[in-house]
């Protein structure tokens, strides 16, 4: 690998949904870097595992996985059930998405009420 190789940023990652198997993956170079597990009902969706794979931490890439299954579920019409703690530990840091939890579960989940 060249210099000029290795200076270069690294290409961004890229998003599968993966309906069959419950899980929309982050893939880096093609390769699956992690995934978030779901569980769709009507009208919404139960976010229950992320997994970064170990030689992929470190990168951000769960975060970048949690916001993209998010703005999905946002542009899908769909509320978020956040089981996953770092799904929910997510919404806490990025207040402008708990309204994608219903309000009349965010105790559930240990979230502020007003959002």
């Amino acid at each position: 690998m060249s210099l000029l190789d290795r200076l270069r940023p690294p290409p961004p990652p890229e998003f599968r949904d993966d309906p069959e198997a419950g899980r929309l993956e982050i893939l880096v170079g093609g390769h699956r870097a992690g995934y978030a597990a779901y569980r769709r009902r009507p009208g919404a969706i139960a976010l229950t595992h992320t997994e970064i794979e170990p030689e992929f931490e470190g990168r951000r890439l769960g975060g970048r996985l949690v916001r993209e299954a998010l703005s999905r579920a946002r542009t899908e019409g769909m509320d978020v059930l956040p089981f996953c703690p770092f799904v929910r530990s997510y919404i806490e840091r990025h207040p402008d998405q708990l309204d994608l939890v219903p309000a009349d579960r965010r105790g559930e989940f240990e979230l502020p009420s007003d959002g």
